[in-house]
């Protein structure tokens, strides 16, 4: 009878164990897919941010890098 018990203990533990790896696996592919959306959503936030910060045609400016259009008049120091 002890035979007989521990095989049906190790039998369960083997069924546990697929249960928790096949949970754990799951787990994993939705972490994987939540960090591409939160990837995704980060370099859009990072575009607009870009976008915002950069001036209009006749705001000011010190460089080519501050205007949305890359050229900035350095002489009158405004956006072109």
């Amino acid at each position: 009878m002890k035979g007989q018990l521990s095989a049906e203990m190790l039998i369960l533990l083997a069924v546990v164990l697929a249960i928790v790896a096949l949970v754990a696996y799951q787990l994993v592919g939705t972490a994987e897919k939540a960090q591409q959306s939160v990837n995704t959503q980060s370099e859009e936030l990072l575009e607009d941010v870009d976008s915002f910060s950069k001036g209009d045609a006749g705001d000011f400016c010190t460089s080519d890098e501050d205007c949305k259009s890359g050229n900035c008049n350095l002489e009158e120091k405004v956006c072109e």
